[in-house]
């Protein structure tokens, strides 16, 4: 497809109304401010950078080295030929946990031997595949799931991840309209592009006329047609109907109006009420966006447990949302995502909730929830959040497999040979 350039007069009819505004009225002048450049598309498709194309799930890990790790240090944070992130503990051994999730599945901002997977394979003696990519919605996580539990890199025990607000990047059919502040960030701090993500992918939404819940290919499913996502006209055209999106912008404080219908409608199928005339519009937007949202992960969380079952696998969910959820629960409130803990207690779910941990750990200490975040993240985890992780999860992980890590098992010292612990083996 051929790159397409937009004149500066067109660029400011968008944009000049804008300047200085942090509340845009129309939708549809947020949408079409919020374009990538073709430099960026350039870039993210030529050259090194934190991720690569996918005609699925629009994107996945790429080989990059952020300025974004501990104490201020770059992260070495590379990709193998088959789209896991590289693993070096017990590489040679066979293979029976892959992950899936997000940027917390990732483990972004920490280099390819921090990340809870490497430290939680030192302790089994087996490696663990490593599929998560940042910025992923639940979703987007099962769909990759789908696909590489049928290929050669199938595992028997599955992995996924669900983090914070991963429930509704699941609903939005692109996250680049949502990220353009940090985007710039990047782009002044990493270079243009080379943080490039959030295009376009497959997802699941509602159709407002049925009810139902419809599951959705990307509709950029070519390398060369990224491009049209610097086309304005192109941009509204395939977000115009993004609820998810709409009630995102809302709950940000990004918007004042958009169409109420469909957003009523959408309530009305949910089992809920949605009154724009509230004077809150911002907390009723988050309580139809969350309601939503877990209405998908119920969904997803029903297919993935199917699959698994069809497919003989073994499947454990980790929870975690250490922006609202752990917050809550350290501050003795309710957690906001109650109803999806109950929905895996009572469809007996194998489940792992990071959140829970915290609570119990911060009791050990004599300090503030602000100070004992700075213990453990750097925005995501740091290398001793995901060592912390890989620990409070080792236990479980210990009595789900079958046969157990070899660490584990009654055996002599003397019978095991160390193939394929050896370099060189």
């Amino acid at each position: 497809m051929k790159k397409q350039c937009y004149p500066l007069l067109t660029l400011l009819t968008v944009l000049l109304p804008l300047a200085g505004q942090e509340t845009i009225s129309s939708y549809e002048a947020y949408i079409r401010s919020a374009v990538a450049t073709t430099e960026e598309i350039d870039v993210f498709l030529d050259e090194p950078s934190w991720a690569q194309f996918d005609e699925d799930v629009g994107y996945i890990m790429g080989s990059y080295f952020p300025h974004d790790g501990w104490k201020g240090s770059r992260t070495i944070s590379t990709v193998r030929d088959d789209g896991a992130r590289t693993s070096l503990v017990y590489a040679n051994r066979p293979v029976r946990i892959n992950a899936y999730g997000n940027s917390f599945t990732q483990c972004h901002q920490a280099n390819d031997a921090e990340t809870w997977q490497e430290y939680l394979a030192g302790h089994l003696g087996e490696p663990i595949r490593n599929y998560g990519m940042g910025g992923f919605g639940t979703y987007q996580a099962y769909r990759r799931m789908l696909r590489e539990e049928q290929g050669p890199n199938a595992g028997e025990y599955i992995m996924l991840y669900i983090w914070g607000d991963d429930h509704i990047r699941s609903l939005l059919g692109c996250r680049y309209a949502l990220t353009q502040e940090w985007n710039q960030r990047t782009n002044e701090s990493e270079g243009v592009g080379r943080m490039f993500h959030g295009n376009f992918w497959s997802n699941i939404e509602m159709n407002l006329e049925t009810g139902e819940l419809e599951e959705h290919d990307s509709r950029i499913q070519e390398r060369e047609e990224l491009y049209r996502m610097t086309d304005p006209d192109w941009m509204y055209e395939n977000l115009k109907d993004d609820v998810a999106l709409q009630l995102y912008l809302m709950k940000r404080g990004k918007l004042t109006s958009v169409d109420w219908e469909p957003l009523k409608r959408l309530a009305g199928h949910l089992g809920t009420d949605f009154d724009p005339e509230s004077g809150d519009i911002q907390a009723e937007a988050s309580r139809l966006l969350d309601r939503y949202a877990y209405a998908a992960t119920r969904y997803i969380l029903t297919k993935s447990k199917a699959f698994a079952e069809a497919n003989g696998k073994k499947l454990m969910i980790l929870l975690f949302d250490p922006n609202r959820t752990m917050r809550q629960m350290l501050q003795g409130e309710p957690r906001v995502d109650q109803e999806i803990v109950d929905f895996l207690e009572a469809n007996e779910f194998n489940t792992f909730d990071m959140n829970r941990v915290h609570v119990e750990d911060f009791k050990s200490f004599n300090l503030d929830v602000s100070a004992y975040y700075k213990r453990y993240f750097i925005g995501h985890y740091n290398p001793t959040g995901n060592h912390f992780f890989a620990y409070s999860l080792a236990p479980k992980v210990v009595e789900w497999l079958d046969p157990k890590p070899i660490t584990y098992r009654k055996v002599s010292a003397d019978s095991i040979d160390f193939k394929d612990y050896l370099e060189g083996d």
